[in-house]
């Protein structure tokens, strides 16, 4: 029995110099990914907004399916209708594009007028701890010259204007990709199913595939209701207050939106900026900024949790994370994409055991609440 016992006796662990190698080829792995992702952006930005797209679609050409209509019928009209509405709106902020580029300099001139006894006394300031760092270091050269130096607007305007030119391209390319991905209907699912060994594998990467599809179409469908609905309250507000551009105004809310904490503090920075410009009183100026938080802030702490939250149960600091993240690693575009990535990665992490705690820390409930839900999921 002893001898028996001998034998099945557990293999010793893995030393701890080879544990370190392990992790040190994770981080490699890690690194390479990172790197991998930053250089091929390019052709990774329209694959992966095109993937997301076709899972927004599905449910609607599924449904269309059901009714009799073709899927790759279903995937061409959808495409296209969405393309030529993209077009329509461009074609339709074209004039207030051009306006605004056209009055970038008296806009900035303007600002710079009105605010100059602010600017004035913060290069004061500026000067006088300049001052005083010389004279502490012995190098004081007695200038005292009362400079403001404020930034061109316009180069900032053209900027945007070579980005949105950029994220053209790459939503014309995402389109035909996802039109592609719809017109294959579930095939591409069952494809991917079948390509897991044993039956377990496949029944969890069908879970796993189904769950993405309805957190992911159900995200982005209820987002994009949502900053529709915005994007016409403030274009709304800003015509009823005499703001010029209010249908710029309405779509860039709506556009700005799909970035979170982001969008809704640059749009009312720059509703500011021109509201100083068109207002003679800085008081009325200051209320076009105000009325903007007071909608975002309705659909950020109301609207969004209600309809959005009780789906998707996200940590706020895991969204903010993953906002900055992928802003840093692909720009304003990954800023877009970063909540939706995180959705699927959230799935990911409940559906493999060995991600739970990833999952975890992704959970915006309380563990107790997750646990219970997870126990309802198996039928315990």
């Amino acid at each position: 029995m002893s001898e028996v016992e001998t034998v099945a006796a557990p293999e010793p662990g893995v030393s701890p110099g080879l544990r370190r190698i392990e992790i040190l080829l994770w981080a490699l792995l890690a690194l390479f990914l990172l790197w991998s992702l930053y250089m091929a952006r390019t052709m990774v930005l329209p694959v992966v907004l095109g993937f997301l797209i076709a899972l927004t679609l599905t449910p609607v050409v599924r449904w269309l399916g059901r009714k009799g209509v073709p899927d790759g019928v279903s995937a061409v009209g959808l495409i296209v209708t969405i393309g030529l509405v993209s077009i329509l709106g461009l074609y339709a902020l074209r004039m207030p594009a051009e306006t605004l580029m056209r009055d970038a300099p008296e806009i900035q001139e303007e600002v710079r007028r009105k605010l100059w006894h602010v600017l004035h006394n913060f290069e004061r300031l500026k000067q006088a701890s300049e001052e005083m760092s010389q004279m502490a270091s012995g190098n004081a050269d007695g200038s005292n010259e009362d400079t403001i130096v404020v930034s061109p607007a316009t180069g900032l305007l053209q900027t945007a204007l070579g980005s949105l030119a950029t994220s053209g391209t790459v939503l014309a390319v995402a389109l035909l990709f996802a039109m592609f991905l719809l017109s294959m209907g579930d095939a591409f699912r069952s494809r991917l199913v079948k390509a897991f060994p044993d039956f377990s594998r496949k029944r969890r990467a069908a879970r796993i595939s189904r769950d993405v599809e309805r957190q992911v179409s159900r995200y982005l469908a209820a987002i994009t209701t949502i900053n529709a609905v915005l994007g016409i309250c403030i274009g709304l507000a800003m015509h009823l207050m005499g703001m010029p551009y209010a249908l710029l105004w309405g779509v860039a809310a709506f556009l700005l939106n799909y970035l979170p904490y982001l969008g809704a503090m640059i749009g009312m920075f720059v509703a500011g900026a021109v509201a100083l410009v068109t207002y003679d009183s800085t008081g009325a100026a200051l209320l076009v900024p105000l009325v903007y938080m007071v909608l975002t802030s309705i659909e950020g702490q109301m609207i969004t949790p209600w309809l959005v939250g009780r789906h998707l149960q996200l940590n706020a600091a895991s969204v903010f994370l993953a906002v900055v993240f992928w802003a840093w690693l692909w720009g304003a575009a990954g800023a877009v994409l970063a909540v939706p990535l995180l959705v699927m990665a959230k799935v990911l992490c409940d559906n493999i055991p060995a991600l739970s705690n990833i999952g975890l820390f992704l959970e915006g409930r309380s563990p107790r609440r997750r646990g219970s839900r997870a126990r309802q999921r198996r039928g315990v």
